[in-house]
Formats: structure tokens, C-alpha cells, sequence
């Protein structure tokens, strides 16, 4: 089985993530919003991991590369982190198309989970799938997370308002 690791996103993985983004449009497309031509241009990318860097920076979020054997297979990122009496962050994913099924976006949430509640100090982190990502809840589920509720057209993917299920792990959650 290949090592799963993440480590931060640099502004230098820009190339091949275009390229990873470009070849994977079709497979992210109905889980994401829609897209301009311009999200998939080296310009863009590099734009995006410098807010994302200095998010990073500003302690609101977290951009990480999900790799293996120095190989990118996603993205996965802690947003939104917020301090005071929250202390939590949503986790979103995503592996390329032809590594799913491997086992690495399980291993790649548990790590970030490991990251959050060690690193970071956060009480909660939450995740939201559509109501159909079966694959992606059976990832938060084989990490503890539990379903807590429904958000009615809680974002819009791919061109249309959508239903999301609402899932949590909490720091002394049994995992």
C-alpha cells in the first residue's frame, strides 16, 4: 500500500496541479461549483495558492497537498478555521480520478484530523457532502465523523442550488 502524506501547498506545485486540475475537470465537476475557463490556467492557480498561502499565514485556513511517493493525488484543505468559543474548521477533499479507491482520501482526513486537534488545538471539524457523495460519507464516517443534519440548497454545484448533509468530528469523539 502507498504512503499517504500531506504537506503544504507552495507556490511551485502550481504547474502540476493545473495540469492535475485540467485532467480532472470532468471527475470534480459535479462536486464543485461551476467553473470559468480561466480557473484552469497556470495565472489563476498561482493567484489562488498566494491567498491560500496567506490564509495560511492570517491562521484561517490550511492548503494542503494529499501525496504520495512525491506524486499530487488531490487537494485537501481546513477552512475557515475560527478561534474563541468555536474553535473549529470545515475539511474539504478531493483525489484525482485514477487513484480512487485506494484508500488515500481516508488516510488523507485522518491525518488532517490528526493535524487539527494536535496542531492547531481546534474542538470540532465539520464536513459537508451532497446528499448522493456516498464515497466521500463513507470517508468521514470510516473517521469518526458523524452526520448531525441537512442544509437545504446549501451550495451551488455544478449550476444548480444543492442539499448538503451536515457531518462533525469532535476532538473527543472516539474515532
Amino acid at each position: 500500500m502507498a504512503q499517504t502524506s500531506l504537506r503544504p501547498l507552495e507556490i511551485g506545485d502550481v504547474p502540476a496541479l493545473t495540469a492535475l486540475l485540467r485532467a480532472n475537470r470532468e471527475h470534480l465537476r459535479p462536486w464543485e461549483p461551476t467553473r470559468a475557463e480561466s480557473f484552469f490556467t497556470e495565472p489563476e492557480q498561482e493567484r489562488r495558492a498566494h491567498n491560500a498561502r496567506d490564509e495560511m499565514d492570517a491562521g484561517t485556513s490550511v492548503p494542503f497537498l494529499v501525496v504520495t511517493e512525491g506524486e499530487i493525488l488531490g487537494r485537501l484543505t481546513l477552512s475557515g478555521i475560527v478561534r474563541g468559543a468555536l474553535q473549529s474548521c470545515s475539511v474539504g477533499y478531493w483525489i484525482r480520478a485514477d487513484r480512487l479507491g485506494e484508500g488515500h482520501a481516508t488516510r488523507a482526513v485522518r491525518l488532517a484530523l490528526a493535524y487539527a486537534f494536535a496542531q492547531l488545538k481546534l474542538h470540532r471539524v465539520q464536513a459537508e457532502t451532497l446528499a448522493e457523495n456516498v464515497a466521500s460519507q463513507s470517508v468521514l464516517q470510516r473517521n469518526g465523523f458523524t452526520q448531525y443534519g441537512l442544509a437545504p440548497r446549501y451550495l451551488k454545484i455544478d449550476g444548480r442550488w444543492r442539499d448538503h448533509l451536515m457531518f462533525q468530528r469532535l476532538a473527543d469523539d472516539a474515532a
